[in-house]
């Protein structure tokens, strides 16, 4: 159990030691990523930035992953989505309505400047916690072709089975707590408060000014 998104931060922070000093890029999954992003990138002296996923909900309950997309288009579905009732008249248009999500909070988040490369960079994902695995993974897979040096997973919790699926995309998974039995990432955190648009814009803004 967790107190709140900082103590876990502060927690990963401790794993991730050995990047202090060697300017490593953390990209953070909004929303409830971006506090451990801020928290860690400052600690390690890096630069932080957004890596935009969204999930695909399935139909009737949008809290249920049937995959996700990146920012860049990639798309990863699950092997039940058929089974959930997804169709391929439903993936496309929840895609669609995710991609434009993801366009306006990029144009929200860091409206002065583009996305910060990885290439040839550590770069640490991190988000406060994973269930299905969807949006991490496909934050993953969305790194490959842009060349960083190396790529660190880094997360408080998660169901093993979900470790599993994204193990091979990154060169090192760091998990605070391989929950062997999960109700939900929320249930880990005494204080799991929803993370807003205003705070993340606001953990981003140092990110904005010049060196």
């Amino acid at each position: 159990m967790f107190q709140d998104r900082i103590q876990a931060a502060k927690l990963l922070t401790q794993s991730l030691i050995q990047y202090q000093g060697k300017r490593p890029l953390v990209l953070a999954i909004p929303r409830g990523g971006v506090p451990l992003g801020r928290y860690i990138a400052d600690a390690l002296g890096g630069e932080l930035d957004v890596v935009m996923v969204r999930k695909l909900g399935s139909p009737g309950d949008a809290e249920l992953a049937i995959g996700a997309v990146s920012e860049g288009g990639e798309v990863f579905i699950t092997t039940n989505a058929t089974r959930l009732g997804a169709d391929e008249e439903y993936i496309e248009a929840e895609v669609g309505s995710q991609m434009s999500l993801i366009h306006r909070r990029r144009a929200q988040y860091t409206p002065i400047r583009p996305p910060i490369s990885p290439k040839g960079r550590i770069v640490i994902v991190v988000d406060d916690g994973l269930a299905t695995g969807a949006t991490m993974l496909t934050a993953l897979r969305s790194l490959q072709n842009l060349r960083p040096e190396r790529v660190i997973c880094a997360i408080p919790v998660a169901p093993a089975n979900s470790l599993d699926a994204i193990r091979e995309y990154c060169d090192e998974l760091i998990c605070l707590n391989e929950a062997q039995y999960f109700s939900g990432v929320g249930s880990f955190y005494q204080d799991f408060s929803q993370v807003d648009d205003a705070e993340v814009i606001a953990l981003l803004r140092g990110s904005d000014q010049p060196p």
